[in-house]
């Protein structure tokens, strides 16, 4: 492995680098906070169609991650780079298809709904795929020093974070009278395409890649880069809290504005919870980078998950009445729950680089698309999985898509159940950091000499 003599990494490289998660997250965040309540509150769809229709498309969208992942390593379209060709191909489709999610089709029949759903997630998909597999795996190309992946991560969560911020301040415009505009909800899909589109062209124009890695002269093939991937363990283990936070962690945030919009009976609050849920995210990025140089970025997630998990755990049994004063109860304790999600996001990117800087050095075979792509196959199947677990969990519940009003029963019910989906997906993610995944503080320091003997 060697480092070409090109500009030093810098806050070029930072800032360029959070450019391409706030371009995907413009469509992500806005996909996965309001997709369903779109589809159930404004088109009709039943939540028992939305449950099958995000599983089966899921499934296309993760084994899509593969082939994309596949494609990349295989396939150099352009001259200069691996990887940014492909972002830029994909940024057009995911403009035009994030539009097409959110375009009001209420007037078709039932069916027609069905089809415009599953068809415009299924394209939306793959645009966003071949975003994402390559900018995930252009972390590893762009320093191999463990300390500056670290900042990466930090500064993707940044560039993710902004989005989310306007994302949180969204139920003030997209609810009329507390009931969700399409019509809104279909500009502002408008106005968040054309911006991802241009956070994508920053990224292109601010990032160097800098790490060469040699070839050998066969390439890996499919089944050799499974087994890669699966003899990794930890791979696996940041996999498996991965899965285990998408399930249980991302796809209810859905469910936090249910539990503002029937429980607090004020949906346009919700976005306290949301302001709440980042408070933990940004005090800790600028001192994400130190602090996991210092303890190894294993024990400072297994810490600060047990944080989470205890406070989600006190929170079922506090008194969160369905005024102004259990709003605020219940607002301080997700700003707790949420700490180890948050240090989660801040780190897992860095995480996934040395899992397949570990891979690399172990088998000198450039796979990082594929390995990469593999990873983001189990993310986004856990998100079908995910979607599908909170829609039948909330039926489970008594919850009625179509009713404006749910009886305080079934909204006291969304409320704990959002609590203990929390605490279920931040217990599993806490218990593999622990005992599966084993890049700890030592191994972290080993490639952090590694990269400085290279350099030097």
């Amino acid at each position: 492995m060697e480092s070409k003599q090109l500009r030093p990494f810098g806050m070029r490289d930072k800032i360029g680098y959070a450019f391409g998660d706030m371009g995907c997250n413009f469509s992500f965040q806005l996909v996965s906070s309001y997709m369903y309540l779109f589809y159930t509150q404004c088109i009709g769809l039943s939540a028992k169609h939305w449950a099958w229709i995000i599983v089966i498309s899921k499934v296309w969208d993760a084994v899509n991650d593969v082939i994309i992942g596949s494609m990349v390593d295989r396939t150099h379209i352009g001259k200069k780079s691996k990887f940014m060709p492909w972002i830029s191909i994909g940024s057009i489709g995911l403009v035009v298809f994030s539009i097409m999610i959110f375009t009001p089709v209420s007037s078709f029949s039932n069916a027609g709904k069905i089809l415009w759903c599953l068809l415009s997630y299924c394209l939306w998909s793959v645009a966003y795929t071949m975003i994402n597999v390559p900018y995930g795996s252009l972390h590893s190309v762009i320093t191999d020093n463990p300390k500056q992946r670290t900042t990466l991560s930090t500064f993707r969560s940044i560039g993710a974070a902004l989005p989310a911020v306007l994302v949180m301040i969204l139920p003030k415009i997209v609810y009329k009278d507390n009931i969700l505009s399409s019509d809104r909800l279909f500009i502002v899909s408008v106005i968040f395409s054309v911006a991802a589109f241009f956070t994508f062209f920053a990224l292109r124009k601010m990032v160097t890649e800098r790490v060469v890695r040699e070839d050998k002269t066969e390439k890996a093939s499919y089944i050799s880069t499974i087994k890669s991937f699966f003899s990794n363990r930890a791979m696996v283990g940041i996999t498996i809290s991965t899965v285990a936070v998408v399930i249980f962690y991302n796809s209810s945030m859905s469910v936090n504005n249910l539990v503002f919009q029937f429980y607090f009976n004020d949906a346009e609050k919700s976005t306290l919870a949301m302001i709440a849920s980042y408070i933990p995210l940004v005090a800790f990025m600028p001192f994400a980078s130190n602090i996991s140089a210092k303890i190894g970025k294993k024990k400072l997630l297994t810490i600060s998950g047990l944080v989470s998990v205890i406070a989600g755990v006190i929170m079922l049994f506090l008194p969160i009445t369905p005024d102004m004063k259990g709003i605020i109860i219940y607002v301080i304790g997700l700003m707790f729950v949420n700490t180890g999600c948050c240090v989660f996001q801040i780190i897992v990117w860095a995480m996934v680089a040395d899992c397949i800087e570990d891979s690399y050095r172990k088998k000198g075979i450039r796979e990082e698309g594929s390995l990469y792509a593999i990873y983001s196959f189990f993310r986004k199947l856990s998100q079908g999985i995910g979607s599908a677990v909170v829609a039948l969990a909330l039926s489970s519940v008594g919850y009625i898509e179509s009713a404006a009003v749910q009886t305080a029963e079934v909204s006291e019910n969304i409320k704990n159940l959002y609590i203990i989906l929390l605490v279920t997906g931040l217990l599993i993610m806490t218990l593999s950091m622990k005992f599966v995944y084993n890049i700890g503080f030592k191994e972290e320091q080993k490639f952090n000499n590694s990269a400085c003997t290279s350099e030097e």
